[in-house]
């Protein structure tokens, strides 16, 4: 039975359904104004997996991952350009495409734009101002009243006095309350807009989830997820606007955790930790801000999903070069029992073995992938031992629902385009020159060339079929 940990409720709980037969998990995605960085690649890779796991488990998932199109800063990155919008968001939507497909991440099924749900946004907005949620001032802006919703801070776990105490010092004369925030932004000169019933402009950050998760799935669905720095404010905001629009508590499992009441719109709420560079965090100010792309051309994609992987999805993960090569090694380790003993089908079930129960209860367990890759490497060691083609099997088959161990493992070994040092072609031709060296029986030209493969961490192997090779 899964069992998963609810930031809202600060504990873990059996994963039940509101509707067994249509289980509906919404992710925050990516405002599209630039390449991907690592925190990106930790939300699609994190929740990529626990979409797996719930279609393993036999739940009928529907997977949506918005994409912010229009925000503050992607009208200032197409202003720096001299391009549209539109073009703007596209050529980063295609890139934000191919790194998520380097890194084995299975598309949403629904990766709804904001630009296309305006009206929604509109609609929801004007349910808010009828019931005494949300109000527009005398600038055109359309703001929410928070201290009208009294569960504010529930998620994050901030009090209303907490955050009136610290909060910081903004010259706005329009709003009734420093807390409030915006829901619709008057027009500028020159910058998108849509028409409204207060006048011409665009949305809010917020609103926008809110509106597209309410309009695929309604009132209540099972999952909200998303990066621990969506916690607050904008899940918080997120809260307030679907139950002051929807009428307060809108199906939540559990109105009451001890002596809190839980008004949300989301039964569980999935946060993945942040990602740190050498300890510090990351920023483009530190210099320590790596794109996908930058890491994908020193480390191949799946090395950079097991290093995701390899840790809790809840807890903090350290990125060093150290750290990455760790994680090559490591799966090489299990590439290498793939390599050397030919996996042969294996049906997957919880019960099939020892070894697959240990995995469905770590999974199972908050989806526990460490524990999980924990038994990957008792199943590699065992195989060894026994020459055993079925526990190979069962290692590339139980891999595979990580999305990981799909790569020939020849070619996996062998670095791919992210290998230094010689080239496949420079291997290869030296593999070829050792082979007329032994066949004419030049020893001494084939120890030379021996030494130099050697040199350069290149093993070879001679067989029945022919010689192969693989780096480390």
């Amino acid at each position: 039975m899964l069992h998963l940990y609810n930031t809202l409720t600060r504990q873990k709980e059996k994963f039940e359904p509101i509707d067994p037969k249509n289980v509906r998990m919404y992710v925050c995605g990516m405002t599209v104004y630039d390449y991907c960085h690592l925190g990106h690649a930790r939300v699609l890779v994190v929740f990529d997996m626990i979409a797996r796991w719930l279609r393993q488990r036999g739940y009928p998932l529907t997977y949506v991952r918005n994409i912010t199109d229009i925000d503050d800063k992607i009208i200032a990155r197409a202003n720096e350009r001299g391009v549209s919008i539109q073009a703007l968001t596209e050529e980063f939507i295609q890139a934000m495409n191919e790194d998520s497909d380097a890194l084995g991440v299975q598309r949403p099924d629904v990766e709804p734009k904001a630009t296309l749900h305006i009206p929604q946004m509109i609609a929801m907005i004007e349910q808010l101002i009828a019931n005494g949620k949300a109000y527009p001032a005398a600038n055109g802006d359309v703001y929410y009243a928070v201290r009208e919703f009294a569960a504010y801070g529930q998620l994050s776990g901030k009090s209303l006095d907490d955050l009136r105490a610290g909060e910081r010092v903004e010259v706005d004369n329009f709003k009734r309350d420093p807390l409030d925030f915006v829901l619709w932004k008057a027009a500028k000169p020159e910058e998108p807009h849509w028409e409204s019933p207060w006048g011409n402009g665009r949305p809010g950050w917020h609103i926008e989830c809110s509106a597209m998760g309410g309009d695929l799935f309604g009132e209540t669905f099972d999952i909200h997820g998303g990066g621990a720095d969506l916690q607050f404010p904008h899940h918080e905001n997120e809260i307030a606007q679907s139950c002051g629009a929807h009428g307060g508590l809108c199906g939540h499992h559990a109105p009451q955790v001890g002596e809190k009441r839980i008004d949300s719109h989301v039964k569980y709420w999935l946060h993945n930790g942040f990602i740190r560079v050498d300890n510090e965090k990351m920023s483009k100010s530190l210099g320590n801000f790596f794109t996908i792309r930058d890491v994908l051309k020193k480390y191949q994609p799946e090395v950079i999903r097991f290093f995701i992987l390899r840790a809790h999805y809840r807890s903090p993960l350290n990125y060093s070069d150290a750290h990455l090569d760790d994680a090559k090694n490591s799966l090489a380790r299990l590439y290498n029992t793939l390599n050397n003993i030919a996996p042969t089908e294996f049906a997957l079930s919880e019960q099939a073995n020892e070894y697959t129960q240990k995995f469905f209860a770590a999974m199972d367990d908050d989806f526990g992938t460490a524990e999980a890759m924990a038994v990957l490497f008792e199943i590699a060691n065992e195989a060894n031992k026994q020459n055993s083609a079925e526990l190979s099997g069962c290692l590339k088959t139980l891999g595979g629902v990580l999305g990981l161990l799909q790569d020939n493992p020849q070619a996996f070994l062998q670095g791919g385009d992210t290998a230094e040092g010689l080239s496949a072609d420079e291997i290869n031709d030296l593999i070829a020159q050792r082979k007329i060296a032994r066949e004419t029986k030049n020893w001494a030209e084939s120890d030379r060339i021996r030494d130099i493969l050697a040199e350069h961490k290149i093993t070879v192997r001679d067989g029945a079929d022919g010689t192969t090779w693989t780096r480390g």
